[in-house]
């Protein structure tokens, strides 16, 4: 009881210093409309009050971090609110890993003392230094770069993919005159430096925005989803096509599990489509691969965003099953990602129970524990983590060779639904 009344005095104090006096303006959250800026004094307060919830709350809710950080007006990025906090886990890290393979303790793992296949160990080696270090299993938050400039340039539809002629398209619209290649001007005209709103990701959301967003859902689950070793949860829902429906545990056993939570709307997600595909076509014969489609990130009535109306990628939230499986239908057009989505219920139940809104990854072993669980998106959107993991669980499980098995195959011996394989129409 005395534990439950410091929460409720910290809540009530940070409530009332964090809130009072701003209100979100139409265009700038950092200066509310008709109001002067916050004095010093209610900033220390603030801050204050902030580090006593952290420091006398331990175990406090994720959703907390990103409240307090809302209020606070902290800069976007990868230590804001809960994703300081919410971070991945894996059983693969750095020091399990040497600890494992690591025989002659040198702090490094060379290909002799790795047991898996020499294609695997070529994707672990990132840096390509024919060695396994702690290096390799760094993975700092993406910063902007000349390639992730021309993606957003080039992928015009918004897919996560570039295809050959979206990429002559690019030099085409650069090449001035038509002179049949690209100079250092044209390049640099067609490539400027970004603008400071443009890196913290443009369309700036006002407080009262983020707060609807955050209760809503629609910028993160309020829960914080199942940890690592933990069970996986089970759950049944059916194809975006309707024809059938896929319950989680009867999939698992053969092979892990990569379980990918997404929505049409969170550009982030959007842009790893082809990271997504491409891992699928690595280890679709060790590992089965399940998307659950979930509530909007960035819906037109909610923290509108113009890049996705200018790839036309716009809707509303949608308010019963049917609308969201429309979407859902109209997403997995656009990625064609070539596995099973499934379309969460529009209660959320799912999303909500893995965290999974606006998009998280999972492994699941074939025991059906969680393996590795990235960290809260977009920050945390790392496909190239998720590889890792699923490679280390591939050559831990003894998956080295290719099973014959696939999803398809698992889930006509189940009983329960009918044969899904490669959901690409591109590739039938």
């Amino acid at each position: 009881m005395a534990r439950l009344s410091l929460i409720q005095r910290i809540l009530a104090a940070l409530v009332m210093l964090l809130s009072a006096g701003t209100p979100a303006a139409a265009d700038d959250p950092k200066m509310p409309a008709g109001q002067p800026p916050s004095s010093p004094q209610a900033d220390d307060d603030a801050a204050e009050v902030a580090r006593a919830v952290r420091e006398s709350w331990p175990d406090r809710p994720e959703w907390l971090d990103m409240y307090t950080a809302i209020l606070q007006d902290e800069s976007m990025g990868p230590n804001y609110g809960w994703f300081r906090t919410a971070v991945t886990q894996t059983r693969f890290g750095w020091d399990a890993t040497r600890k494992k393979y690591d025989r002659d303790g040198d702090g490094k793992i060379s290909r002799k003392e790795y047991p898996g296949a020499d294609a695997d160990f070529a994707r672990l080696d990132r840096n390509h230094d024919l060695a396994l270090t702690a290096a390799d299993f760094s993975f700092p938050p993406s910063q902007p770069s000349p390639g992730a400039m021309v993606f957003s340039m080039a992928d015009r539809d918004g897919n996560g993919k570039i295809t050959r002629e979206e990429f002559e398209a690019v030099f085409r619209a650069a090449d001035s005159g038509s002179q049949g290649f690209l100079s250092l001007a044209d390049l640099q005209e067609a490539f400027p430096m970004p603008s400071r709103s443009s890196l913290s990701g443009g369309d700036r959301p006002t407080k009262a925005m983020l707060v609807r967003g955050l209760f809503k859902q629609e910028i993160g689950s309020l829960q914080p989803g199942p940890r690592i070793d933990e069970t996986a949860p089970d759950f049944t829902l059916r194809t975006s096509d309707g024809k059938s429906e896929i319950t989680l545990s009867k999939v698992m056993g053969r092979k892990p599990v990569v379980l990918i939570f997404g929505n049409f709307t969170c550009g982030p997600f959007r842009s790893h489509a082809g990271n997504f595909e491409k891992l699928y076509q690595r280890y679709k014969d060790r590992a089965n691969f399940v998307m659950v489609y979930v509530r909007e990130a960035h819906p037109t009535d909610g923290w509108r965003m113009e890049s996705n109306e200018l790839k036309g990628v716009s809707t509303a939230q949608p308010d019963t099953y049917g609308k969201r499986v429309e979407v859902a239908q109209k997403c997995g057009r656009l990625l064609g990602l070539g596995f099973p989505m499934l379309v969460d219920t529009i209660d959320d139940a799912v999303g909500a129970r893995y965290s999974g809104m606006p998009g998280r990854f999972y492994l699941i072993d074939r025991s059906g524990k969680i393996a590795f669980k990235n960290g809260r998106g977009p920050y945390g959107f790392k496909p190239a983590e998720l590889e890792h993991s699923l490679i280390l669980l591939l050559q831990e499980e003894g998956l080295t060779q290719q099973p014959q098995v696939r999803l398809g195959d698992a889930l006509l011996e189940s009983n329960s639904v009918q044969v899904l394989g490669d959901t690409n129409p591109a590739r039938q």
